[in-house]
C-alpha cells in the first residue's frame, strides 16, 4: 500500500480556481476522510489524486514517486463511485473479474482473486447472481470487490453510500470499517455526511471553498475545532454559537484584535430547565426525541435559537418557558476572524 503526499495542489476550471493550494500527507494504511459542504472541492481533490483530473499546479506523490503527470491507469489506485456501474448482463463473478481479464490475467487466476475478495466481502453465495438480483448494499460490495481484486496501492471512495437508504448506509459503514482493518489498506473517503466521517476516519480533512480548514482525528475536531466553520460543521446537532458583540440584538460594538466575539457550546454541554432561574431565558420551539436523548430547540429572549440535549424523562414540552446554562469548562471562544481562542483539555 502507499503513502500519499500532496504539495501546493491547485485546480482551475477556466478562470475559476476550485482547489486553492492544498498541502496534505496521508500515511500508509491510514483511513482519511475528506468532508465538507457541497462545492467545497473534496470530490475534485479525490479525482486529482486518482488522475481523473489534471492539476493546474502542484505535485502528487505515491510511495515517494511523483505521479502528477501519470494517467489514472498508471497510478495503481482503485476508485469506488456513487453509482455501482455494474454490467447488468454479467454475473457477480464476471463483474468482479472484469478488470483482471481486461488486463490479460488468465481465467483460473482471475477466479482465484475473485474468490479471495468475495470471502472478505461475504459475497461468495452471490457469485452466480446478476446485479438485478442484489440489494443496493450487495451491489456496492460487488463494486468494492472489483477494486480489491486489482490489489491497488490505495482505495478511493467518492460518496459510495449516498444512494443507499439510512439502514443500508449504517450497515455498509460498518462493512467498510471492517474492510479497512482486514485489508490494512490506505483509504481516502469523500463524504458530505459528517457522521460517516466521524465513525470511519483515522483523520478527517475538513474542506471549505477549495481550502483545508483543519485536519485531525474525529475527537480532536469535535472537542477542539480550530475555527467557527469546523465548530459548526462537525457535530450533529451543530455547536451553539452566540454573538458576543450583539448588544441587545440591536447594535454591534467595536472589538479589538484577538478579543473574543463569539461563544460556542455543544448541545450536550447545555442544560435546560423549566422556569426562570439564573441563565439564558427562552421557550422551547421544537423537541426532537431520539430514543435515550432528546434535543430541545429553544428560542431565546434575545432572538437566537440554541439547542440543548436532555432526556425524555425531563418532561419538557414545546412552548415551555425554560432557562439554559452552560458547562464553563466546555465553552469555546472565537475571534472576529473565526479563529478559536480556547482549547479543551
Amino acid at each position: 500500500m502507499a503513502g500519499i503526499q500532496i504539495q501546493g495542489l491547485k485546480k482551475a476550471f477556466g478562470s475559476t480556481l476550485v482547489i486553492k493550494g492544498v498541502d496534505l500527507e496521508i500515511a500508509d494504511k491510514e483511513f482519511v476522510v475528506f468532508v465538507g459542504p457541497s462545492g467545497c472541492g473534496k470530490s475534485t481533490m479525490l479525482r486529482l489524486i486518482a488522475g481523473l483530473e489534471e492539476s493546474s499546479e502542484g505535485t502528487i506523490s505515491l510511495e515517494g514517486e511523483d505521479v502528477t503527470s501519470l494517467t489514472a491507469s498508471e497510478r495503481g489506485l482503485a476508485m469506488v463511485f456513487q453509482s455501482y456501474a455494474l454490467y447488468p448482463h454479467k454475473s457477480v463473478r464476471e463483474n468482479m473479474a472484469f478488470p483482471l481479464r481486461v488486463a490479460g490475467m488468465g481465467k483460473s487466476e482471475a477466479n482465484a482473486e475473485v474468490d479471495r475478495a468475495a470471502e472478505v466481502l461475504q459475497l461468495t453465495p452471490l457469485l452466480d447472481r446478476k446485479p438485478k438480483e442484489l440489494s443496493g448494499g450487495q451491489r456496492q460490495r460487488v463494486a468494492i470487490g472489483r477494486c480489491i481484486v486489482r490489489n491497488p496501492k490505495a482505495f478511493l471512495f467518492d460518496e459510495p453510500l449516498s444512494n443507499l437508504d439510512a439502514a443500508l448506509r449504517v450497515e455498509m459503514r460498518v462493512q467498510i470499517a471492517k474492510l479497512h482493518r482486514q485489508l490494512d489498506a490506505t483509504m481516502i473517503y469523500v463524504t458530505h455526511d459528517q457522521v460517516e466521517a466521524m465513525t470511519l476516519a483515522n483523520r478527517i480533512v475538513v474542506f471549505s471553498a477549495g481550502r483545508i480548514e483543519q485536519i485531525g482525528s474525529p475527537l480532536e475536531l469535535y472537542t477542539n475545532p480550530g475555527n467557527l466553520f469546523v465548530a459548526t460543521f462537525i457535530g450533529s446537532p451543530k455547536m451553539n454559537i452566540i454573538d458576543m458583540t450583539d448588544a441587545g440584538g440591536t447594535t454591534k460594538r467595536q472589538v479589538l484584535e484577538g478579543e473574543p466575539t463569539h461563544l460556542g457550546i455543544r448541545p450536550e454541554h447545555t442544560s435546560v430547565k423549566k422556569g426562570k432561574t439564573k441563565g439564558i431565558k427562552g421557550a422551547i420551539s421544537v423537541t426532537e426525541h431520539l430514543g435515550a436523548d432528546s434535543f430541545y430547540h429553544v428560542e431565546t429572549d434575545e432572538g437566537q435559537t440554541l439547542v440543548a440535549r436532555g432526556e425524555l424523562a425531563d418532561g419538557l414540552r414545546e412552548g415551555d418557558h425554560v432557562t439554559l446554562t452552560f458547562d464553563p469548562e466546555q465553552i469555546h471562544l472565537f475571534d472576529k476572524e473565526g479563529k478559536c481562542l480556547t482549547k479543551t483539555a
